[in-house]
Order: structure tokens, then C-alpha cells, then sequence
């Protein structure tokens, strides 16, 4: 299932976005990586708030969040790159 975020509130998209967001695909490794970093930025935000110091951050969700910031470790080419998978927000 792809989704595309619109006022922080994440929407399935539509055969014709997901085309069109297909077609506009990075074909470096640098744009790859930018484009992975943004998506991931964007996860890792969407929970900050969840780390800040009067809070107390769940086991799974520190697990998530560092997984998103792994996410980009080793990765050396543009079919690596677009074959990552982002885990799965805990409840």
C-alpha cells in the first residue's frame, strides 16, 4: 500500500499517483538516498514528540525509531535503495 502524507495525515494513493510517482523515480544513488532520508524524517517526526524528556518511549517504539535511522546503513545502489521497506509503526 502506498501512501503520500497531506496535512500530517497519511492518505492511501491512487493508481494514477502512484504512477506518476513512479515515473519521478530517482535514477542516482545521491537522489535515491535524498528522497529515502526525506520519507524517514518524515516517520522519525511524526514521533518526536513521543521522545521528548516528560515522556516515556516505549520499547517497540525506540525500537522503530532506530530502526528508521538505520534504515540507511549499507546501502550502496539506487535498486537497494528503492527496494527498502519502512517497519511498521507500533500502536
Amino acid at each position: 500500500m502506498a501512501t503520500k502524507l497531506v496535512n500530517a495525515i497519511r492518505y492511501e494513493m491512487t493508481d494514477a499517483e502512484l504512477t506518476a510517482f513512479n515515473e519521478r523515480r530517482a535514477t542516482t544513488f545521491k537522489e535515491a538516498m535524498q528522497e529515502l532520508r526525506a520519507e524517514r524524517n518524515s516517520k522519525l517526526a511524526e514521533t518526536d514528540y513521543l521522545a521528548l524528556s516528560d515522556q516515556t518511549l516505549s520499547a517497540d517504539m525506540n525500537t522503530y525509531r532506530q530502526n528508521l535511522r538505520d534504515i540507511t546503513n549499507g546501502l550502496t545502489t539506487v535498486e537497494e535503495v528503492n527496494a527498502v521497506v519502512f517497519p511498521d509503526k507500533p500502536e
